[in-house]
């Protein structure tokens, strides 16, 4: 009988993945989380600086976190608020002009409970361009949210939001729709 090698002792990320995050994490708590709050530019440099693609006037708060930058992109103008947590494992998109509210959870990453090593399995989330995550929602790994979505306060997005749709609860449902507006206009 040929004995299979067991992947619990297989490193499921890369010395240097490891290596970059504890150099991110150094900085994170010295700087970026300690910066004056209405240092927008200086966080998103730091976040830069560690490979996220960061786009013009994003708004990142300093009590944000975001646990791999390399795996964040954001697009332009969208706003990561107060304690909002980003558990990049997977990557993780936000679109232009999306508001991810304060004390948000996003994880990208989940494991596979039907094998008894419970591997890691890596799943984006994509938030659209226009999105609204609320107050202490939680965004279940694999999501998308569509361009101009609500998510609700203290919701748990488990599948697909589409777009311009308004959800709420757990498991998050569609209650209503959302009036459709554009980047240009003066909402």
């Amino acid at each position: 009988m040929v004995k299979k090698k067991s992947s619990l002792h297989s490193p499921v990320f890369s010395l240097r993945n490891k290596a970059v995050r504890v150099i991110w994490g150094l900085i994170y708590s010295t700087f970026f989380r300690w910066s004056p709050p209405p240092l927008f530019g200086f966080r998103r440099t730091l976040l830069r600086c560690f490979g996220a693609r960061v786009g013009a006037n994003v708004l990142v708060y300093p009590t944000a976190s975001v646990w791999l930058p390399s795996n964040l992109a954001v697009g332009n103008g969208a706003t990561l608020g107060p304690s909002v947590k980003i558990y990049n494992q997977g990557v993780i998109k936000i679109g232009s002009n999306a508001i991810i509210s304060q004390g948000v959870h996003m994880c990208a990453s989940t494991h596979d409970y039907n094998d008894p090593l419970h591997p890691l399995i890596l799943a984006p989330i994509t938030i659209g361009a226009n999105a609204w995550i609320c107050a202490d929602a939680f965004i279940c790994p694999g999501s998308a949210v569509g361009e101009g979505a609500v998510v609700g306060a203290r919701a748990v997005l488990t599948k697909d939001a589409a777009a311009w749709g308004v959800y709420a609860g757990n498991p998050a449902v569609m209650i209503k729709h959302r009036k459709v507006f554009s980047d240009d206009s003066n909402v």
